[in-house]
């Protein structure tokens, strides 16, 4: 990438930043790219690279979605975040987004997509409510078992993570540099923090959006309130000339009550399937990154129950990630308690992605003017007892 490297080069002229984030995720990236449209001078690092394959923005696509429950919050910054990823693709010339839909597949009374329901229709989200019979015409390549009713969100979609988050980094105008950061010590203000080759950065303000690697730079602080997970994805691949598995045919999909989600043929790399449940705990530096074969085997009973026009589909590509889970799945934003010029920036927990832009947007007004972080944000709500209620 060029035009990081080039940023790179500039990163080492300057002697001081009013911003030093830590992290090239769509966190921190969207995070750097908001500070320095307000007009702040800005440095990004990243021990790896944007987008890279250890990344929690990593990978080949995340879904974007509005419905979340009674969370609200969640739903409006989805809403934001959509408009601004599109702005991006449009600057970038690049398929970030595909508009495939997003088809929630619910039981009946279920409590989470009634409320989904309720929250769609409150924020204006335009949506459809499919029964059965509607169901099984307009989707037969599905087999919904015990689903009874579903909802499709017309207007959402699929983002092309690794790509996106590489493309934030390249319009934000930032300083970018490759290196990995030494935790702050001591108490109080910090004038700087030193790279693992022993280079200060100096800078006013340090944000540190890390995703997995937070517990491990603060353990004291959040080894047992952010808990990496270890998540297994599958890519199937269809047959030829077979179109029922890829857009405008097969929408994004979403089955909570089965633990899995699925995002169809996108660019032809194959049918995304993953088990949406928390895997063992995982470090993402050292963790092996292969599947296992108890979750191909659990991922091939679902795609033999769902989708049996795919069971004996090939495997095409896996992939190994993580999510950084808070106990409850809210993300975690605010103020170092020992450090007053420290912010924390993270807690993803398998659904942060596709919030980079509203949440970069949220920190960097919190950053320059002031005010109080959403009570479910704070560091005080991260307990060490798993409860996640955020999907």
């Amino acid at each position: 990438m060029k035009s990081l490297a080039a940023t790179a080069t500039l990163a080492q002229t300057r002697q001081s930043y009013d911003f030093a984030v830590i992290g090239a995720g769509t966190f921190g990236a969207w995070t750097a790219w908001r500070l320095k449209r307000l007009g702040r001078s800005v440095l990004l690092l990243d021990a790896y690279g944007p987008g890279n394959s250890r990344a929690s923005s990593g990978g080949e696509s995340r879904v974007i979605r509005m419905g979340y429950g009674k969370d609200e919050i969640y739903t409006r910054w989805s809403l934001r975040s959509l408009d601004l990823w599109k702005q991006l693709a449009l600057r970038a010339r690049q398929p970030l987004f595909h508009r495939t839909g997003v088809l929630w597949l619910a039981r009946q009374d279920d409590p989470y997509a009634l409320a989904t329901e309720a929250t769609l229709r409150k924020t204006g989200v335009g949506f459809e409510r499919l029964d059965r019979a509607e169901l099984d015409k307009r989707f037969p390549q599905f087999a919904f078992g015990p689903v009874t009713w579903g909802m499709l969100e017309p207007a959402s979609g699929a983002l092309m993570a690794r790509r996106a988050v590489q493309a934030v980094v390249e319009d934000s105008g930032v300083e970018y540099r490759l290196a990995s950061v030494v935790p702050p010590s001591g108490k109080s203000r910090q004038a700087s923090v030193v790279t693992a080759a022993g280079e200060p950065i100096a800078a006013a303000t340090f944000v540190f959006a890390c995703g997995p690697w937070l517990p491990k730079l603060f353990p004291a602080l959040l080894g047992g309130r952010i808990h990496p997970t270890r998540q297994e994805v599958f890519f199937f691949g269809v047959g030829p000339g077979d179109r029922r598995f890829s857009p405008p045919s097969m929408p994004v999909w979403i089955d909570f009550g089965g633990e899995a989600y699925g995002i169809p043929n996108l660019e032809d790399r194959g049918f995304k399937l993953a088990i949406d449940r928390h895997g063992p705990t995982f470090d993402p530096d050292t963790g092996r990154r292969v599947v296992t074969v108890k979750g191909q085997a659990e991922a091939r009973r679902y795609l033999a129950r769902h989708f049996p026009a795919l069971k004996d589909a090939p495997i095409v590509e896996t992939r190994v990630c993580q999510y950084e889970n808070t106990s409850n799945g809210d993300f975690l934003i605010d103020r170092h308690p020992e450090f007053d010029n420290v912010w924390l920036v993270g807690g993803g927990s398998g659904h942060g992605f596709k919030h980079g832009p509203a949440l970069g947007e949220y920190v960097a007004a919190r950053l320059t003017e002031g005010g109080p972080v959403e009570a479910r944000f704070n560091l005080a709500t991260k307990e060490k007892v798993k409860k996640r209620e955020v999907f």
